[in-house]
C-alpha cells in the first residue's frame, strides 16, 4: 500500500505520520542528553542544507556545562560535507570535536584544525560512505538526521540534502530525528535514494546512463527500532550570499566559454556541451551567467550542489535538467525555489553524494568539472586545500572525485591574491591535492592554459604565459630557465633549494 502523502501538512505533528515514531517526541535539549561523550555522531547537512538545526546547539550547551565541571567532553562529527554555525560554529566554539570529517568549512572549525586543537580528516567525499561500511573510521554510534517528513510506515521525505544521511541511517546504532516543517513538503518526490551499491566483491554496474535517469527511491529507509528521539523543528537552511560576479570572475568564465566554444568547433564536445559540474563560489556563478547569455542550449548538470546559477539557468530553460546532492542557494534563491518548488521539482534530482560524486557515473557521463584552486605550480599541479602549504582552508571536498574521472576537468583562480601581493601561479605548489595528471585546464583572468597532451616543460611555457599575472610572470620564466639550467633532471625541472622559496618570501616579509 502506498503511504500518504503530505501534499496537505499544516503543523509539526502533521509530518509525522508514523504512531511509534511520534512517541518519541521530545524537546532538543532531552534528546542531546542522549549523546554521550566519545562517541562518533553521523549529522546531515551539505554546505548549509538539510542540517540539523536543535540538537547540535543544544549538544553544544550541555559540552560547555561538563567542560565548566573540568570532563573533557568530545565527540567525533561526520557530516556530508560542510554545514553552517548552528553545527560546526557551535561545537567548535566549546571545543567539542575530536575528529571532523570529511569536509568543513567554518571560520571557528579551521581556527581549531590549524591550532592544532581539532583532529581533521579530509577525504573524497564519494569515499566517505565506503570507509564507513568498512570500519575504517571506526563505529557510528550516533545519527542525527534532518528531515521533511516521515510516512506512516516510518520512511523518511529528506530535506534539502542528502549526502551521507542513507549511510548514515544504515549504520548508526541509536537515531535522532529532526523534522523540519520550514522545509517544504514539496520536497516529496525530488530525491532519488539508490539502495543497488554493495562492498566487494559483489559490486554490480550502477544503472544510471543519463543526467536525469531515477534509480531508486525518493524515501529513505529507517528502522524505527533504532529512533531514540524525534525533534521538532522549524528554522530555515542558512546559505552566504553569493557576491555579483567582479572583473576578475567574469574574464575567467569568458575564457572558458571562448573554450567551449572552441572544442565544440573542434568536435570534441557537442553542441549541448556534457554534463556540468561546477564547485561552489562567486567563479562558478559567474560561469553559470555567463553560459545563461552564451550560446548553449539544452544543459545539463551532474553535480555536488544546486547553486544560484544554476538555479537561473533552470530558470531560463537553459538547463534542462540538474542532478546533485544538495542546495546551495543564496537566502533569496532559496526563497525564489521554494515558491515554485512544484515546478523545479521534475527537473532536479537530489542523490546521496556516494551517487553524486561516484567515480563511475562521472566517467560514464562524460562530466566536464570545474572547481577552483588556492595555487598552481607551473607543471599544473594543483593546491586547493592549504594556504602557505600548511594552513587548511576548507578541503578537497568533492573536486577529486570529479577531477579524476572527468571527461574535462577544469581548475580556475584569479592569478593573484591578497592585493597582489600572492601569486596564484607558482614554480611549486606548496600543497599538492591534484596532480599534474588530474588537471587539464588552468584559468586565470589572463587566460587558459590548456595542458591536454602537453610534457612537464611544455605546460611550463603554457601555464606561465596564459595565466600568471604579468607582476609576476618575469619571475616565473627566470626560474624556469635556470632550473632547466641547473637542475638534476630535465623532466620536471626545479631548484628545490627555491622551490618555495616564494612562499618563504611571504610567510616573511608579507609579499612575494
Amino acid at each position: 500500500m502506498v503511504p500518504p502523502t503530505l501534499s496537505i501538512v499544516m503543523t509539526s505533528s502533521d509530518r509525522i505520520l508514523s504512531p511509534a515514531l511520534r512517541s518519541k517526541l521530545m524537546s532538543a535539549e532531552a534528546a542531546a542528553a542522549l549523546i554521550p561523550s566519545g562517541v562518533n555522531v553521523g549529522m546531515s547537512g551539505f554546505t548549509g542544507a538539510g542540517y540539523p538545526k536543535a540538537v547540535p546547539g543544544a549538544l553544544a550547551k550541555r559540552i560547555m556545562d561538563a567542560n565548566l565541571h573540568g570532563k573533557n567532553f568530545k565527540i567525533g562529527v561526520w557530516t556530508g560535507a560542510s554545514t553552517a554555525p548552528e553545527l560546526d560554529g557551535a561545537l567548535a566554539m566549546v571545543d567539542g570535536v575530536e575528529l571532523r570529517l570529511p569536509y568543513q568549512s567554518d571560520p571557528t572549525c579551521r581556527k581549531r584544525i590549524n591550532a592544532g586543537e581539532m583532529e581533521y580528516l579530509d577525504m573524497h567525499l564519494s569515499q566517505v560512505a565506503q570507509f564507513v561500511w568498512f570500519g575504517f573510521l571506526g563505529k557510528l554510534d550516533v545519527a542525527v538526521v534532518e528531515v521533511a517528513g516521515v510516512l506512516e510506515d516510518g520512511r523518511l521525505i529528506p530535506s534539502s540534502s542528502v549526502g551521507n544521511n542513507k549511510t548514515w541511517l544504515e549504520q548508526a546504532d541509536k537515531i535522532i530525528l529532526e523534522v523540519n516543517t520550514w522545509q517544504s513538503s514539496a520536497l516529496e518526490g525530488m530525491h532519488d535514494v539508490y539502495y543497488g551499491t554493495a562492498l566487494p566483491p559483489h559490486r554490480k554496474p550502477i544503472p544510471l546512463v543519463k543526467v536525469d535517469d531515477r534509480i531508486g527511491e525518493p524515501y529513505l529507509r529507517c528502522d524505527p527500532s533504532k529512533v531514540i528521539a524525534v525533534v521538532e523543528t522549524t528554522t530555515p537552511d542558512r546559505n552566504s550570499a553569493f557576491s555579483p560576479p567582479d572583473e576578475s570572475s567574469r574574464l575567467i568564465a569568458g575564457h572558458i566559454l571562448e573554450f567551449f566554444q572552441h572544442e565544440v568547433k573542434k568536435g570534441r564536445l557537442p553542441a549541448e556541451l556534457l554534463p556540468l559540474q561546477s564547485g561552489v563560489g562567486n567563479i562558478a556563478n559567474a560561469v553559470m551567467a555567463g553560459l545563461d547569455q552564451g550560446p548553449f542550449n539544452n544543459l545539463t548538470a551532474y553535480t555536488e550542489v544546486l547553486q544560484d546559477g544554476m538555479l537561473d539557468l533552470l530558470k531560463s530553460g537553459k538547463l534542462a535538467c540538474a542532478s546533485a546532492t544538495a542546495f546551495s542557494l543564496s537566502s533569496a534563491a532559496l526563497a525564489e525555489l521554494n515558491a515554485d518548488l512544484a515546478r523545479y521539482r521534475e527537473r532536479i534530482i537530489l542523490r546521496p553524494q556516494e551517487i553524486s560524486n561516484h567515480p563511475e557515473l562521472i566517467r560514464r557521463l562524460g562530466v566536464i568539472a570545474m572547481n577552483g584552486m588556492i595555487e598552481a605550480d607551473i607543471y599544473g599541479n594543483v593546491n586547493s586545500t592549504h594556504v602557505m602549504g600548511t594552513r587548511i582552508m576548507n578541503g578537497i571536498g568533492g573536486s577529486g572525485d570529479f577531477a579524476r574521472n572527468a571527461y574535462i576537468s577544469i581548475f580556475m583562480t584569479p592569478s593573484q591574491a591578497k592585493g597582489g601581493e600572492i601569486s596564484c601561479i607558482v614554480p611549486m605548489a606548496s600543497h599538492v591535492d591534484h596532480t599534474e595528471h588530474d588537471v587539464q585546464i588552468i584559468v586565470t583572468e589572463q587566460g587558459l592554459a590548456d595542458l591536454r597532451g602537453l610534457s612537464p616543460k611544455q605546460r611550463a611555457k603554457v601555464v606561465i604565459e596564459n595565466c600568471a599575472h604579468p607582476h609576476f610572470r618575469p619571475a616565473l620564466n627566470d626560474y624556469y630557465k635556470r632550473a632547466l639550467l641547473h637542475s638534476e633532471g630535465k623532466q620536471t625541472p626545479h631548484l628545490l633549494d627555491e622551490a618555495l622559496s616564494w612562499h618563504l618570501r611571504y610567510l616573511r616579509g608579507g609579499q612575494m
